[in-house]
């Protein structure tokens, strides 16, 4: 397995020995922040501390977690403890809600004392959005020990109840801001123009902001000329293999998963399952079947063609085997691609023939994924205009 299930349990419970039958809970939050969905307009809310001061902002920051073993996060966040009160959506200007939104807006680690209606269950909650959730508990009180740390350009999207929130999204991008602390603003109702700002439960904020950052990279990438040639990323991770073949071409992406008998979707099957969604120039009208992970991957090749300055038709593979049991999030698949593009192509090729034969001949799927993909049947079956005239050259 990519992780030791007893080893992450135990040292969870290790971090939780102190508060084991309280109802008090003193830590520093990370920050972090939950905002539920089922009910919705009426949803429960509340911040999450591990029973620990100090910097822990690496509990709820996935931008730091590519590096880290399964177990280390898994441990991580078992710890953390949430404190929960039901709340309206709409009521975004409630002190308890305002509370929570001091908490989230922080870009520091945030003492809060928590007191709990009963002990929190020692438990954990998967999900195939969020990061896995430790304890919870309803909560009777929260307090705001220390004052958070807020910069400027959160104050400014804050007080700026005139700014829409998709332009305030946007904006935080710009201003440096992680991924994790805009989707953490858009989920506390920080948000949009005044009247419109509500709860946003944290699964539907992960991909609505995965969604409008990669909307805005790839309007941008658009004007671009295309790429010069045919690159091809790797990496393997975690009983992961990503793969990405950008080939020169106007705008397209296509995002597959493959998963192997014993995999977290796949888990009593006997056949790999292969699942994919794919988009033109123009975009897509309806949501992905395949889920979040199609826009966080289309993020992270996004950011990699606007740094480049090129378009091009990006075909994106994910294959995950036995071991890799556990849904752990969408924040894994958008990390591990950043790193994979960080690191650069690994081979370049002028023929995607060639690209497809090397790539997929480090892949247990094989050949099989040139059959399953839209985009690329069409890369090798269709000839473009610069075939004939000596293509391959970056215009």
């Amino acid at each position: 397995m990519s992780y030791c299930p007893v080893f992450a349990r135990a040292e969870s419970i290790k971090r939780l020995a102190r508060v084991r039958g309280s109802t008090e809970v003193f830590g520093a939050s990370p920050p972090s922040v939950f905002i539920g969905r089922v009910g919705y307009p009426t949803v429960r809310a509340g911040p999450a501390s591990p029973p620990e001061r100090g910097d822990t902002s690496v509990y709820d920051l996935p931008e730091h977690w590519v590096g880290l073993r399964l177990d280390d996060i898994l441990a991580m966040r078992y710890s953390l403890i949430t404190g929960y009160e039901r709340v309206d959506a709409k009521n975004v200007y409630d002190p308890y809600v305002m509370a929570i939104q001091e908490i989230a807006l922080s870009q520091r680690p945030v003492d809060v004392e928590m007191i709990l209606a009963k002990p929190p269950a020692i438990r954990v909650t998967f999900s195939e959005y969020e990061p896995p959730m430790g304890p919870r508990a309803p909560v009777k009180n929260v307090r705001v020990v220390q004052n958070p740390y807020i910069p400027r350009p959160v104050e400014k999207v804050y007080y700026d109840t005139d700014m829409r929130a998709l332009e305030a999204v946007t904006y935080l991008y710009k201003s440096g801001l992680p991924v994790t602390s805009i989707q953490r603003a858009l989920s506390v109702g920080a948000l949009g123009t005044g009247r419109r700002r509500r709860l946003v439960p944290t699964r539907w904020a992960i991909t609505a902001v995965d969604k409008a950052l990669s909307d805005a990279l790839v309007d941008e990438a658009k004007h671009f000329p295309e790429l010069g040639e045919v690159q091809v990323f790797v990496r393997s991770i975690h009983d992961n293999l990503f793969m990405a073949v950008l080939i020169p071409g106007a705008w397209a992406f296509e995002w597959m998963e493959a998963w192997w008998p014993g995999s977290t979707w796949n888990q009593f099957g006997s056949d790999v399952i292969v699942e994919g969604d794919w988009e033109g120039f123009m975009g897509r009208d309806e949501y992905p079947e395949i889920g979040g992970c199609y826009y966080a991957s289309r993020l992270a090749v996004a950011e990699y063609l606007t740094r480049v300055r090129r378009q091009a038709v990006a075909v994106l593979m994910r294959e995950i085997y036995p071991g890799f049991n556990l849904p752990i999030g969408v924040w894994f698949v958008r990390e591990q691609l950043r790193a994979m593009f960080r690191e650069g192509p690994v081979a370049r090729f002028s023929d995607v023939r060639e690209a497809l034969k090397f790539v997929l001949s480090g892949a247990r799927l094989g050949m099989r994924w040139a059959r399953e993909s839209v985009l690329l049947r069409r890369a090798v079956t269709q000839r473009r205009l610069t075939d004939f005239m000596g293509g391959g050259v970056d215009r």
